[in-house]
């Protein structure tokens, strides 16, 4: 993506190679010519493939066609990512090369793959029928099967949920041994019945998240790639910097406006920010911001994308599978969260451009009048998505409209028209953008079905139950333990698997512990979905923040504190979701009035948070002044009348204390006794 700002002096911003091993959140193969252009092509025909299911699916069903996507993708997979280095005797005919090619065992792997994807075809509905009696070869594909997703997993997100999956089939099978008086004991099953539950089923490798993958993320990705290859992507971005040009705020306001425009884009909370960050950083530097702050802001932007409709992220798609309702419910949901969120990063920009003593930072852009007269059309391909799913049209055909809009729209601009060449990459890089998300939905595939398997789901909310219970017997306090234990133990699992791995596992064995004290499905899922989003910037991984400090050069731990700061307020709204009655309105559910008065209540709470984490309120704020926001926050997001009473009263306090402040240092100032 290129936009026409100047950069200015510093660290130098990241190659293409680095930032396409940011974009795809994981390094891939840099291949040789011929070999990408194979792949791309390869890539290209799934995509259309993809689009014409849409509108001509397949009469054999919905497994039928996933048994074929997992067909098309895993083997690509399995060449596009790199396995890490291989003993010499895996690959006899290596060579000094200059680029990063599969190597042979790779390429057995890719063959081995696509032939046991392609086995069930040979007799699909008699594979079926045999889940209850499975042959001997159809266990043994299935277990090769098994082992290249748990591979291709590990290539794209890393070794932890392979361990994780390999754990649960550990209990599907030894469960039986357990003494039976423990609630994790079950009836035990045998490798072919564990295996047939993953291939021959559909709650294991066919299941839910493979289906929300090819039936809904592939198409957003592609929609994303036809966005960004017609120009949106860099329309967003000028427009952003032409929003706002003289205010001292104005950099950390565009940063925060360009992020959630480019989410629609990229689909991906790092790779907005990384994408924003080369772009961005400059302009925030000569502006006066430190580096930290600066990554921390990029990053938080980023997260946003991901967190605000209209496109959300991928886990969303799931929460819709799961509830059963449509995916413009799930929007609806998510909006006020979004108002809170963003507002927390605003006036974090506010109170950081004070304390900073940050300036304005003049660009080069148009004026935004002029690109939105030019180019405004851009907007019309979102707008297109929420309309269409408004009227119940479902929102994978909804995307696809939005596509061959946005393909129509291209030829509006001469620099950015959708003929066949970037047509081609875009349909590319589509279908290659989803790889990690299947291969990672695929094997998530394996946790679903021993929970199904094995009622484990119900066993271990009864034992998550049973442990707050064994502490107390109020049940407010248990739901508060139960809920705090939660959030941690989903942060814990974000940071080391991606935000769909993560909702999924978190969906199948937290969610039915806090249906079980009282909090319905909506709310349980969508706290899930944003602790699972949020641990792309909870330290000490925060990829997100890491992807940013090596385009500030920042220090990494440094800048992960910030984007922890900018991000506060998201880490705690979602508990007025499970803890208070009233939480169901931030979610878009009861009355209108009921939504706008809890909207107000969570703003002001969001501005007591923002207080605590900026150190400002109209001077620089003492410690006194923090230590009193902190609990008007918490009381003000239970969003009862009295700890609203309450909360209000602790943030006038502070309010007023550092109003008296800033009277008396003007007074000293006047008199001449403060310099």
């Amino acid at each position: 993506m290129t936009v026409g700002i100047g950069t200015g002096a510093g660290p130098a911003a990241p190659s293409e190679s680095e930032l396409a091993e940011y974009e795809q959140e994981k390094p891939a193969r840099r291949l040789r010519p011929a070999l990408d252009q194979a792949i791309s092509i390869w890539c290209a025909v799934v995509s259309v493939g993809v689009l014409a299911q849409v509108f001509f699916p397949l009469s054999a069903g919905t497994q039928f066609y996933l048994v074929i996507f997992l067909a098309a993708v895993l083997p690509i997979t399995l060449l596009c990512y790199r396995g890490g280095k291989l003993p010499a005797f895996l690959n006899p005919f290596k060579r000094a090369r200059t680029h990063d090619d599969p190597s042979v065992f790779d390429w057995v792997l890719a063959v081995a793959a696509l032939l046991v994807c392609l086995y069930p075809l040979r007799d699909f509905d008699g594979f079926l029928e045999r889940r209850q009696a499975p042959t001997a070869m159809d266990v043994l594909v299935g277990a090769i099967l098994l082992v290249l997703l748990l591979e291709a997993c590990r290539r794209t997100t890393g070794w932890v949920l392979p361990v994780v999956s390999l754990v649960f089939i550990a209990y599907a099978y030894y469960g039986g041994y357990l003494p039976y008086q423990w609630s994790l004991a079950h009836q035990g099953f045998n490798f072919d019945a564990i295996v047939a539950q993953f291939t021959m089923g559909t709650a294991g490798f066919y299941g839910t998240p493979l289906s929300v993958a090819a039936s809904y993320i592939v198409l957003f990705t592609i929609y994303g790639a036809v966005l960004d290859y017609s120009g949106a992507g860099k329309f967003f971005i000028d427009l952003s910097f032409a929003a706002f040009k003289r205010s001292r705020t104005a950099p950390g306001r565009t940063v925060t406006l360009a992020g959630f425009l480019l989410g629609s884009v990229s689909g991906s909370g790092t790779a907005t920010a990384v994408s924003l960050g080369t772009v961005s950083w400059p302009i925030l530097r000569r502006a006066g911001y430190p580096a930290e702050p600066a990554g921390g802001m990029l990053a938080a932007a980023g997260i946003g994308a991901i967190l605000s409709p209209p496109t959300l992220g991928a886990a969303a798609f799931i929460i819709a599978e799961f509830l059963q309702v449509s995916y413009l419910t799930v929007l609806g949901y998510a909006v006020i969260p979004t108002i809170l969120y963003y507002l927390g990063i605003l006036l974090a920009i506010e109170m950081d451009a004070r304390r900073h003593g940050t300036t304005s930072a003049e660009t080069s852009t148009q004026s935004a009048r002029k690109l939105l007269l030019r180019f405004s059309y851009h907007f019309l391909s979102l707008f297109v998505i929420i309309a269409f799913m408004a009227v119940d049209v479902p929102p994978f055909k909804a995307v696809v409209y939005a596509v061959i809009i946005q393909f129509a729209l291209s030829f509006l601009d001469k620099e950015h028209r959708l003929t066949a060449g970037p047509l081609f990459k875009a349909l590319a890089q589509g279908t290659r953008s989803v790889l990690p998300v299947a291969a990672t939905c695929a094997t998530a595939g394996v946790i679903v079905a021993v929970t199904t398997q094995t009622g484990l789901g119900l066993n271990l909310a009864e034992i998550i139950v049973d442990a707050g219970h064994g502490l107390t017997d109020n049940a407010t306090v248990v739901l508060i333990l139960t809920v705090v234990l939660s959030a941690i133990a989903v942060l814990i699992l974000g940071l080391a698997v991606p935000v769909t791995a993560s909702f999924i596992i978190a969906a199948v064995i937290i969610a039915p512990a806090l249906v079980q004290l009282g909090v319905t499905q909506p709310e349980a899922y969508m706290f899930i979905f944003y602790y699972a989003v949020l641990s792309e910037v909870s330290p000490p991984t925060a990829l997100a923040a890491v992807a940013t400090s090596a385009i500030t050069g920042g220090r990494t731990m440094a800048t992960m504190w910030q984007a922890w700061k900018y991000t506060l307020p998201a880490f705690l709204v979602p508990f007025a979701f499970v803890l208070t009655d009233n939480g169901s309105h931030l979610l878009g559910q009861g009355s209108l009035v009921g939504m706008l008065w809890t909207l107000l209540v969570s703003m002001f709470a969001v501005a007591a948070l923002a207080v605590v984490t900026g150190g400002w309120i109209a001077i620089g704020t003492s410690w006194v002044e923090r230590a009193l926001c902190v609990p008007a926050a918490l009381l003000l997001l239970y969003l009862a009348p009295v700890t609203i009473a309450a909360g209000i009263g602790l943030l006038v306090v502070a309010v007023v204390i550092n109003l008296v402040r800033r009277q008396r240092q003007a007074a000293a100032v006047e008199e001449g006794t403060l310099t």
